[in-house]
């Protein structure tokens, strides 16, 4: 036959499905099954003794009629209940199997005492197998006695050794029915694991696209709104310098928008992006433009930098970030007449501190209205082990700061 690659056959496949669905049918109506099987047993054994089959096996041939039948319907009817009840089963046919190994008719429906031994196996305790071999064999030794001499091949020997293959046998399919069931349960938790870091990855790739959201957006902002104010009182006086701060707040509007262009553009699922679109992210390079903005909006900052910048690329965002924050809400609560400072020192092996200051005299930005402002800043810091801390400047100096400090970078 023919084979997909990577696919089973296609028999195969029909050959699962097929008993799938019988194992299902079976779970839904169990007493289908168990009453077929019965009946199919009973004819069997009642053919045995209307075809006279068992009078080759027997050891006496003037066995009642009466007893044959009762002995056949005494080994096949308790197998209705034999996979709910198995030791019951076994042991209400322990007397007929001690009447047929006496009388010696030896009827080959005692094996069918086999039957319960396999549901033990299955479904019950392995140590109820013991007692199971005592009421296998005990009821043949009365009639091992009795016909000594064709004891063994008649009777003892297909009991022994049907008992310990039907035993094997029952213990292989559990063993086999238990590992696929450990697979099941295992197939079963790595998906429960896989959804929830799906999960879990998707709600932090929700958190870093508002957090990039929020600093794109809201610096931008703040940046155009103190230009607009500037523009508004320079409009009568100097139609000249509001006529610049209109064309600061198309510039600043057109970067914001082209930030919010490469951000969703690493969001699409195709292959249409450049590499430059799909690495969009900010660093240290880009703060002068960042202070400059800043500078436009109508607040004085000076930058100091100490050492060479060793910091890789996510750690450069981090920095980026945290300054835009801290600048952004310097712009909005500072008041007028403020001034900022920046202070960055690198050390070896991307260590970097950060010192951002204001001398404003306006209301603490602690508690911004959407959460993601300091907030969003202490989730960037403690992606690398760093430490932020953001409050009031000690007395008796004015104003706000916040200080950054990522650590070395440890070695994988």
């Amino acid at each position: 036959m023919r084979e997909t690659p990577g696919r089973r056959p296609v028999l195969t496949d029909r050959l699962h499905h097929l008993l799938a669905s019988v194992r299902l049918f079976d779970r839904r109506k169990p007493y289908v099954w168990d009453v077929t099987a019965t009946v199919f047993w009973v004819a069997a054994a009642l053919t045995d003794y209307a075809s006279s089959g068992w009078r080759r096996t027997a050891q006496n041939l003037d066995v009642p009629d009466t007893h044959l039948v009762v002995l056949s319907l005494g080994f096949t009817l308790p197998l209705l209940w034999r996979r709910r009840h198995p030791m019951p089963v076994l042991l209400a046919t322990a007397p007929f199997a001690l009447v047929n190994s006496w009388s010696g008719a030896v009827l080959q429906a005692h094996l069918l005492q086999l039957v319960p031994v396999f549901s033990l196996a299955l479904h019950r305790p392995l140590k109820q197998l013991g007692p199971a071999f005592l009421v296998v064999v005990l009821p043949l030794v009365p009639g091992a006695l009795r016909y000594p001499l064709a004891a063994w091949d008649a009777a003892m020997g297909p009991a022994l050794w049907g008992f310990a293959l039907t035993a094997l046998f029952g213990i292989a399919v559990r063993s086999r029915r238990d590992h696929l069931a450990s697979l099941e349960e295992r197939a079963r938790r790595l998906a429960v694991e896989r959804d929830q870091q799906a999960q879990l990855a998707t709600a932090a790739e929700r958190a870093r696209i508002a957090r990039e959201m929020h600093d794109i957006v809201g610096h931008n902002l703040s940046v155009i709104t103190g230009l607009a104010d500037g523009g508004k009182y320079a409009a009568g006086a100097s139609p000249e310098r509001a006529g610049q701060a209109l064309d600061a707040i198309g510039t600043v509007s057109r970067q914001a928008l082209a930030d919010l262009r490469r951000l969703l553009d690493v969001l699409r699922d195709d292959d249409t992006a450049t590499p430059a679109e799909r690495t969009p992210q900010p660093g240290l390079t880009d703060l002068d433009q960042l202070v400059d903005s800043v500078r436009t909006a109508g607040l004085p900052v000076h930058v100091h930098t100490e050492g060479r910048a060793t910091c890789p690329p996510g750690r450069q965002l981090t920095v980026y970030r945290v300054v835009q924050e801290a600048l952004t809400n310097t712009l909005k609560h500072a008041g007028p007449g403020a001034t900022a400072d920046i202070t960055i020192t690198h050390g070896e092996r991307g260590a970097v501190t950060v010192d951002v200051t204001d001398t404003g005299t306006g209301a603490p930005p602690s508690a911004p209205s959407d959460g993601r402002g300091t907030g969003g800043m202490r989730e960037r810091t403690a992606l690398y082990g760093g430490t932020l801390e953001a409050g009031p400047r000690p007395h008796p100096e004015r104003g706000w700061r916040v200080r950054l400090y990522l650590p070395e970078e440890t070695s994988q």
